[in-house]
C-alpha cells in the first residue's frame, strides 16, 4: 500500500508553509504530497494570507523537489478552460520530470465561485462540463506531434489544435476521479481514470463504492485491476493518547470522532486501520495534515507507518 500526504492549504498557507510539508514528506518516504485546490477557506479560521494558486504551487513545486509525486484532490473543472488547463498540466509535468497527477472534478463549493466571479452551473451541467473537460484534455495529449486535435464540444470547441505542449508521462499524466456518485463517476472513472478516490467516507461504503467502479470496468472491457483505488482521511498520529489528543485539538477535531472516521492514534492503530483499508480493496491512502506548521508529525508518521504500509 502506497501513502501520501494531502494538504489544504486554502485554510491559510503560504507557498514557504506548502514547500515545507512537501520537503518533509518527501525526506520521510511518502509516494506524494498533493494539495486541494480551493480559492476560499472554509469554517472558522483566518484563512491568512489568502488561497495560493494550485497550479502555480504545483510549477514551483516541481522545481523544489526531487523525487515525490505531485498533484491535486482536485481541481475544479469550474476553475479552468480545457485547453490551458492541458497545456499548464504538461508543462508542469514535464518541469517535475513526469511526477505530476491531475485530480479533476465537478466542482462543489458554490461561495468561492461567487467570491472570485466564477459561475457555478447546476450539478448536472457540471458533470457534462467534467466528461467534456476529460475527452478535451486526454485528446489534446495523445494527438501524435504533427498531427491536429479537433473536438466539437456542448462547451469548447477545438479546431485543429497541434495538442502542444506533450506532458512527459505518455500518454498524459495519471488523471484521478474522485466521488461518492453511484452512475455517472464510475462511468467516468472507468473511460478516463488511473486513480479512484474516495474522499472522507465511512468505511461500510468503501467497498461499494470500489466493486461498482469495477464492475464499470468490465462493462467497458476495461482491466477492473488497472484502477487504483484510494481513499482520503484525517491525520493524527501519537504516541500517547495526549499527543493524538494535542493533534486533533491543534485541527479542532474531536479525538474520538477521528478514531471513527479519519486516521487517529498510534502507530499500531493506524497500520491495523490501513490493512483493513487493503482488504477492503485500497492500494493507496491520502493522509490528510492539517497543520501544516507540525512537520514532526509528517515525519513521524513516514518513521511508523510509510515501509510498514508497504507490505500490507
Amino acid at each position: 500500500m502506497e501513502l501520501r500526504i494531502f494538504t489544504e492549504p486554502q485554510q491559510g498557507a503560504a507557498y514557504t508553509d506548502l514547500l515545507a510539508v512537501a520537503v518533509a514528506a518527501e525526506q520521510a518516504g511518502f509516494d506524494g504530497f498533493f494539495r486541494s485546490d480551493h480559492f476560499l477557506k472554509m469554517g472558522d479560521v483566518s484563512g491568512l494570507p489568502g488561497p495560493t494558486h494550485c497550479w502555480a504551487t504545483m510549477a514551483a513545486l516541481a522545481r523544489d523537489t526531487k523525487s515525490i509525486r505531485l498533484g491535486t484532490l482536485v481541481s475544479p473543472v469550474t476553475f479552468y478552460r480545457p485547453g490551458p488547463l492541458a497545456i499548464t498540466v504538461a508543462q508542469v509535468d514535464e518541469m517535475s520530470g513526469g511526477r505530476i497527477e491531475l485530480g479533476l472534478g465537478t466542482g462543489w463549493y458554490e461561495a468561492e465561485h461567487h467570491a472570485y466571479g466564477l459561475r457555478f452551473p447546476p450539478l448536472g451541467e457540471r458533470f457534462d462540463l467534467f466528461e467534456e473537460y476529460l475527452e478535451q484534455i486526454t485528446g489534446l495529449w495523445a494527438t501524435p506531434v504533427g498531427d491536429t486535435f479537433s473536438h466539437d464540444g456542448r462547451f469548447h470547441q477545438f479546431v485543429d489544435s497541434p495538442g502542444l505542449p506533450k506532458p512527459t508521462q505518455k500518454p498524459g499524466p495519471p488523471i484521478i476521479i474522485g466521488g461518492k456518485g453511484k452512475v455517472r463517476t464510475p462511468n467516468l472513472v472507468a473511460r478516463f481514470a488511473a486513480e479512484f478516490n474516495l474522499p472522507f467516507v465511512a468505511a461500510d461504503q468503501i467497498q461499494p463504492a470500489i466493486d461498482r467502479v469495477r464492475a464499470t470496468c468490465e462493462q467497458i472491457d476495461r482491466d477492473p485491476d488497472s484502477v487504483v483505488h484510494s481513499v482520503a482521511l484525517v491525520l493524527a498520529l501519537g504516541s500517547t493518547n495526549k499527543e493524538v489528543e494535542r493533534r486533533a485539538a491543534a485541527i479542532g477535531r474531536d479525538p474520538k470522532e477521528l478514531k471513527e472516521n479519519g486516521m487517529a492514534g498510534s502507530a499500531d492503530e493506524l497500520l491495523s486501520k490501513l490493512a483493513a483499508l487493503g482488504e477492503a480493496g485500497c492500494d493507496r491512502i491520502y493522509l490528510q495534515v492539517l497543520d501544516l506548521s507540525d512537520l514532526d508529525h509528517v515525519a513521524e508518521a513516514g518513521q511508523s507507518l510509510v515501509a510498514a504500509a508497504t507490505e500490507l
